[in-house]
């Protein structure tokens, strides 16, 4: 229960953002509930006009003119207060989307991929959306829970002690039984949350997967994990509205017993004389106003809980340490030949494996520079240091020989970078939209030069619309080639200083692979480049060669120099010849 109190004080900080709205529809709200006094007491008057003073319908006609008008007003009223409020939500959904989303863009790949991208994806729609119940109508009632109630004793207690002394003992009870029910109710909401996120990543991996499953026979196999995880969630569910059931009937018994007890009690001393009728009748009226709030926040709690349930997970995600970065002390000018020297570089993955080991090393400028190593050799992980994906926990990388990595603002560091990874990200969109991610503002003339240049022109014009060609998720439409070089066109069209490669042409036939190859070595001309090199042709084509090793460069030089050396580069090569299905790293 301190957990979901800790949720409650992060999701009261969130409503602050828009506290005018929700405290102004909280206002209209209580508005309403204090006119039901003004209502109750001209319905007691007219009532015992007409009964036990002989006035007619024409003398009590003002106050039913009176209890018209309040009655539109109430409607009026609540109606604002409901519009209010879920605007007030509306507002906090759309800033804790914006910010998760932010977060995880500032946390980046690596992160994400260890990710599972239904559990995000549900986390940000279902997640966010289970709060807006809670800001628009959990904070409303308990606001009118502890102003309503207090204004009918009010009138109450002067009325009658008698039953404000019933009401007040009967009150309290019925909140300190749903704090009761909120311990069990806690445990099974956070169980229905998991389950959904379980049940949204596995749907995700299983449509994802759906060839692999069919090819290899197992798709009834997973049509049975599905039912089963989507019977878990179903038993979860109705285990969770077994209890909000329960609790409702307690609190009608409680109610119920309370307004009986009133009535009796008043029905006992109208017999004797002892209370006028207008007095029983108006306390009788406001009894079960009393309950009412308390009726709407129990209908309400489980949503609370609910959101408490996704609030855990989407302040998990906000709350994750973001890589530090530089408030732009130093800026590097647009064509600049840069040029990176890494200094006793240290890197450790969460899960205690070493990367980057005291690596060190030197990327000259305007030179293509091939990593390669065995895999875990800490190649990737360099590309994503120099990337800024990966910050090392210590050591130093220095860009041009005098300005430190660190001190340079992401976003001004990633406009001098390209990236082309084996299987690059082709977005639902056309293929112009596609290229354009390099450059939103480049011109058409731009495209197609940018296309020629990556060899992507020719098939690209061949297609029904051409740029316009709608491609789908993943690049589906198109070839492997096809992607690659569609890829290659986006960073010939952002024009990088420094171009970043993990071996472009793996999986791609020979004639790809040429094109490939040959749009490379364009796009290299006068840059800087960093290739993981899967392949002995794509290091040999290197002007500079380094050898990782447990997360260390073990050795240095050009493709010669290193053969002459006879040391691990020289074993590499060797294995890999020995076995035309290997790749470097797996040599």
């Amino acid at each position: 229960m301190a957990k979901a109190q800790r949720v409650d004080q992060r999701l009261m900080q969130e409503g602050r953002r828009t506290r005018g709205a929700l405290y102004f529809g909280i206002g209209l709200g209580v508005a309403a509930g204090l006119l039901i006094i003004v209502q109750a007491i001209l319905l007691a008057r007219v009532v015992n006009d007409v009964a036990f003073l002989d006035k007619t319908l024409h003398d009590v006609m003002p106050l039913l003119w009176a209890m018209l008008g309040i009655f539109l007003l109430r409607a009026a009223l609540s109606w604002g207060s409901e519009v209010v409020a879920f605007q007030a939500s509306a507002k906090i959904k759309t800033y804790l989307r914006e910010r998760i989303f932010s977060h995880l863009l500032t946390l980046g790949p690596v992160h994400a991929g260890g990710e599972r991208s239904a559990d995000i994806a549900s986390t940000m729609i279902e997640g966010v959306e289970a709060l807006e119940p809670y800001f628009s109508r959990y904070l409303p009632q308990m606001a009118l829970v502890s102003l309503i109630p207090l204004a009918i004793l009010a009138f109450v207690f002067p009325a009658d002690w008698i039953s404000g002394l019933i009401l007040v003992i009967a009150g309290p009870l019925i909140p300190f039984f749903m704090v009761l029910v909120g311990y069990k109710a806690e445990a099974i909401n956070q169980r229905q949350w998991q389950k959904l996120l379980l049940m949204s990543a596995h749907f995700l991996d299983v449509v994802q997967g759906l060839t692999t499953l069919k090819i290899f026979g197992r798709a009834k196999d997973e049509i049975e994990i599905v039912a089963r995880i989507s019977d878990d969630y179903r038993r979860t569910t109705m285990a969770g509205l077994k209890v909000a059931f329960m609790t409702s009937a307690v609190l009608e018994f409680f109610a119920s017993l309370s307004i009986a007890l009133v009535a009796v009690s008043f029905g006992a001393r109208l017999l004797n004389n002892s209370v006028p009728f207008y007095t029983a009748f108006f306390v009788l009226l406001l009894a079960p106003e009393f309950f009412n709030p308390l009726r709407g926040l129990s209908t309400h709690y489980h949503a609370r809980m609910s959101a408490i349930a996704a609030a855990k997970r989407i302040f998990e995600i906000l709350d994750l340490p973001a890589p530090a970065s530089a408030a732009s002390r130093e800026t590097l000018a647009p064509g600049a030949q840069i040029s990176l020297s890494c200094h006793d570089l240290h890197f450790a993955y969460e899960t205690g494996r070493v990367a980057l080991d005291g690596l060190d090393c030197a990327i000259p400028a305007g030179k293509v520079t091939a990593l390669v190593g065995r895999s875990g050799a800490g190649k990737s992980t360099l590309a994503n240091v120099f990337l800024g994906f990966v910050t090392p926990q210590s050591g130093e990388i220095v860009v041009n020989g005098q300005i430190p990595l660190n001190a340079l603002e992401r976003e001004q560091w990633w406009r001098h970078l390209a990236w082309v990874p084996q299987n690059p990200r082709l977005f639902h969109g056309s293929i112009a939209d596609n290229i354009r991610l390099g450059k939103p503002d480049a011109t058409e003339q731009e495209l197609r030069d940018a296309a020629r240049q990556a060899y992507a022109l020719e098939f690209i014009e061949a297609l029904p619309q051409g740029f316009g060609t709608m491609v789908g998720d993943l690049g589906q439409g198109l070839s492997g080639g096809q992607i690659q070089r569609v890829a290659l066109a986006r960073a010939f069209l952002k024009n990088p200083d420094l171009l970043i490669l993990d071996e472009a042409t793996a999986n791609l036939d020979m004639e790809s692979e040429a094109l490939v190859l040959d749009a490379i070595d364009r796009l290299a001309k006068g840059r800087t480049v960093v290739v993981i090199a899967h392949r002995l042709a794509t290091a040999e084509r290197a002007d500079h060669i380094l050898v990782l090793d447990e997360g260390r460069v073990v050795e240095a030089g050009s493709h010669q120099e290193l053969l002459a050396a006879g040391g691990p580069y020289t074993r590499l090569v060797a294995a890999y010849r020995g076995d035309h299905g290997r790749t470097l790293a797996s040599a």
